[in-house]
């Protein structure tokens, strides 16, 4: 825009929120009864005031009071993603020519917190009035990003559903959300969520509970970094994880030992299938 001289203020926007993208710029050029740039500030003080969508009122009254409801603090550890990405490269054209899905990395972190979650129950309660509500199932809730703000669709009983089912189920909630198409069915009755940070490149970050639930899971991009493994350094892709929980029910040893059982599960993915030979398994399921 500097290089062509154009004024900001003659380039219609289609983008979300008023960005200004290439083709926006070419219309412009392209349109000679525009007004052209003038030589002036390219960067202006003009505002712009665009009333808030029913969506994110409720997504901002829901973090407010997340954060002043909950004593919530945020435990770390960190994951060698080798094995899983072993096992995709390996196995993934097989996976999609058996089930008509990929085989990506949501479906492992899933059925891991699944796992983990029937193993330490409090991670998978929350508080209901004066009693504390716990979950013999693991209902899951999926953060999808779309235009319209953050959702959380809910994948029904995670721990009973194989890969193949949780990488559909995955495609269909996300479909569903940037389509506009989900229910109130689809949001509500979920008892742990897992957020995706990482595919918009974020190392490390603190999620913020989605009440009434008491935690949910941080995932990261993908990092080659050097760590020690058996005394010497080698390189490895790492991401960190992240667990922010209700402090008034689940104490330390609980969360952190939680976030152990996801990290064991991820890095030995066998684990994950162990009533059944682990090749075989990840094939049929």
């Amino acid at each position: 825009m500097a290089d062509k001289k154009v004024d900001p203020k003659t380039v219609k926007p289609s983008g979300y929120a008023g960005k200004i993208f290439k083709e926006d710029v070419l219309a412009a050029l392209a349109n000679p009864g525009r007004k052209s740039f003038d030589g002036g500030e390219l960067f202006g003080r003009n505002q712009r005031p665009e009333k808030m969508t029913n969506l994110r009122k409720t997504i901002s009254r829901r973090l407010v009071e997340a954060k002043n409801t909950t004593a919530m603090l945020t435990t770390f550890n960190e994951v060698d993603m080798q094995p899983i990405m072993d096992i995709r490269s390996k196995y993934k054209d097989k996976f999609k020519e058996a089930h008509g899905v990929g085989l990506g990395f949501m479906s492992f972190f899933a059925k891991a917190c699944a796992i983990a979650l029937s193993e330490w129950p409090t991670v998978n309660a929350y508080i209901d009035g004066d009693q504390i509500l716990f979950h013999d199932y693991a209902d899951i809730s999926i953060a999808v990003s779309t235009p319209r703000g953050l959702t959380v669709p809910v994948i029904r009983n995670v721990e009973s559903l194989g890969m193949a089912e949780i990488e559909k189920a995955v495609i269909d909630v996300a479909n569903k959300a940037k389509n506009s198409k989900l229910t109130a069915d689809d949001l509500t009755g979920g008892t742990f969520t897992i957020t995706n940070g990482g595919v918009f490149g974020s190392m490390l970050s603190t999620p913020i509970i989605n009440i009434p639930q008491s935690a949910i899971l941080g995932m990261h991009n993908i990092i080659q970094r050097p760590v020690a493994i058996n005394g010497q350094v080698v390189i490895r892709p790492m991401m960190y994880v992240a667990l922010s929980y209700d402090h008034r029910i689940i104490d330390g040893r609980e969360s952190v030992s939680f976030l152990v059982r996801v990290k064991e599960l991820l890095e030995n993915p066998a684990l994950l299938l162990v009533q059944k030979d682990p090749v075989k398994a990840l094939l049929e399921l």
